[in-house]
């Protein structure tokens, strides 16, 4: 007896495809190949990926409205963040698109301009959309509560990422920003810095955490630094006026940590424009391994925070509230950094 596997039947060119023609073809029930399209999780992988490849091969089109009736759902998610031109937040999006995709989901992206009113006015168009949940990188006051409410009152999922608020009841997936900020600090220690720097963020829970880790490491190492080598920025143009500040200090630095990249490229700019060579006079590091850090004059070292894991494990983490028929205990998903040395510290 010879056995044979499914037929793949052809479909008729004018006839729309439907769930049982993908059902028949593969050899699976049609509510086996209805959870693949609507994200249910309780479905193997193989099998999945067989039915994604068949539909595919297909061109099969949902009908979305009906779905959503049916379902009850949108299949959309919602995802706000304060610059979308700073490609952590842009990794993070890739990351949260390609989990969603095979699950049926699509994101629709917010930018608030780290501004919380604008914010909570897109949060606020979302909800009035109906996404199913919701990732955050808030912009919020860390003692701000009303926009949280808000999203909880309504019953939709949601979860941060990047900004942890203590005492949200929400799962939170970041970089260990502690551990960011010892790691740079300890790579400007082995590489002979003794008067090290540090231009801080602001106080959300990234720019703390990493003040924290620097002191953490100078303590360590018995090194003291005095206050006036901890000056704030933002951004690349405010990184180059915080260098300046540093660069007239007497003794200056002989080594900067940026609290992200783009403010330690700043500071770089403003070392070589007043003659100063890098790593020679001195050395300096970032965090968050933005696109350009390579391409600089003077490559720059950085940590890496693996921004597309934390975009997969958040979108991972949101889909499973979302499907779940239990309501999911909060977690906290912390991913670990790395450092990349590059030459604006000696490498």
């Amino acid at each position: 007896m010879v056995l044979h596997g499914p037929r793949k039947m052809p479909i008729p060119t004018h006839a729309p495809v439907r769930l049982k023609d993908i059902a028949r073809d593969l050899d699976v029930s049609v509510m086996t190949v209805s959870k693949v399209v609507r994200g249910c999780a309780d479905v193997g992988a193989e099998t999945r990926k067989r039915v994604l490849a068949r539909i595919k091969e297909l061109n099969y089109q949902p009908n979305w409205i009906a779905r959503s009736l049916a379902g009850r759902r949108t299949y959309i998610i919602g995802l706000v963040v304060p610059d979308l031109m700073h490609s952590f937040f842009a990794e993070v999006a890739k990351g949260i698109s390609a989990t969603i995709r095979p699950y049926g989901y699509d994101v629709v992206i917010c930018n608030s301009e780290e501004n919380a009113g604008v914010e909570s006015s897109e949060i606020d168009r979302l909800l009035a959309r109906q996404v199913d949940g919701l990732i955050l990188a808030s912009a919020q006051n860390p003692s701000s509560t009303e926009i949280f409410e808000r999203i909880e009152a309504r019953g939709v999922p949601y979860l941060m990422v990047d900004r942890h608020f203590a005492g949200r009841n929400a799962s939170y997936v970041g970089a260990d920003d502690e551990v960011i900020g010892r790691l740079a600090t300890e790579h400007l220690i082995a590489r002979g810095c003794r008067r090290i720097a540090h231009i801080a963020g602001p106080q959300i829970t990234p720019g703390v955490g990493r003040l924290k880790g620097y002191r953490q490491a100078l303590a360590a190492a018995g090194i003291e630094a005095p206050d006036s080598f901890v000056v704030s920025a933002t951004d690349d143009a405010s990184g180059y006026e915080a260098a300046l500040r540093l660069l007239r200090l007497d003794p200056r630095p002989d080594g900067i940590f940026g609290y992200n990249d783009p403010v330690a490229a700043g500071a770089m700019k403003a070392i070589l424009e007043h003659g100063i060579g890098i790593p020679a006079g001195i050395k300096v590091i970032g965090a968050g391994n933005v696109h350009y850090s390579d391409l600089l004059r003077v490559p720059l070292s950085t940590v890496d925070q693996a921004s597309n894991a934390i975009g997969r494990q958040a979108a991972e983490i949101l889909i499973k509230a979302i499907t779940s028929k239990r309501k999911k205990a909060p977690q906290t998903v912390l991913v670990e950094p790395t450092l990349i040395a590059r030459e604006s510290t000696g490498d």
